[in-house]
């Protein structure tokens, strides 16, 4: 397959920028989305309960345990299974990426979605009450999936001391023979 000149021209300048992208191990993108994915889940939690403590105390915990019930479903059926794909995806990556990849393109986009949509339905009418439902629902499940996330961390950093074990066992034989 013959390339085109625009292609190289492309490359050599796509190659000018490539020292100003911040590049970090693979390992930090996975921290950046779990700590991403926990704060704001933690955040949108926060927010509901506030709402929620406005409310008289026996509709206050019958609307909170519904929230933590959906944010269960929500983790099981929705957003844990979007965390094990992303996961999937930064481990195709190469062993240094941007800091941004942490999170695919087109989740940027759903990512501005869901903002707008939250500040839409804060300057709606709609009730704080049932606002809570839906910011416990979806706050719950994303600081849950942020657990996937911690956990692929921990297994990058368990298969690194091992390795760096085997290193160090293998090495310390040779050091004694001169």
């Amino acid at each position: 397959m013959k390339k085109s000149k625009n292609y190289f021209v492309l490359t050599k300048q796509m190659s000018k920028f490539s020292r100003f992208k911040p590049s970090v191990p693979k390992c930090w993108l996975f921290a950046a989305s779990g700590i991403m994915w926990c704060i704001v889940g933690l955040m949108m939690c926060t927010s509901g309960v506030g709402w929620l403590a406005s409310e008289p105390l026996p509709l206050c915990r019958t609307m909170g345990v519904f929230g933590i019930i959906l944010a269960f479903l929500a983790f099981r059926k929705g957003f844990g299974k979007i965390a094990n794909r992303n996961i999937i995806r930064l481990r195709r990556l190469p062993e240094q990426g941007c800091i941004f990849a942490f999170q695919a393109w087109k989740s940027y986009i759903i990512i501005f979605i869901m903002i707008v949509l939250g500040i839409t339905l804060r300057q709606s009418p709609l009730p704080k009450s049932i606002l809570a439902i839906i910011y416990i629902t979806i706050g719950g499940g994303l600081f849950l999936s942020s657990f996937f996330y911690f956990k692929h961390v921990r297994r990058i950093i368990r298969t690194a001391r091992l390795r760096h074990a085997a290193y160090i066992k293998k090495a310390k034989p040779n050091q004694g023979i001169n």
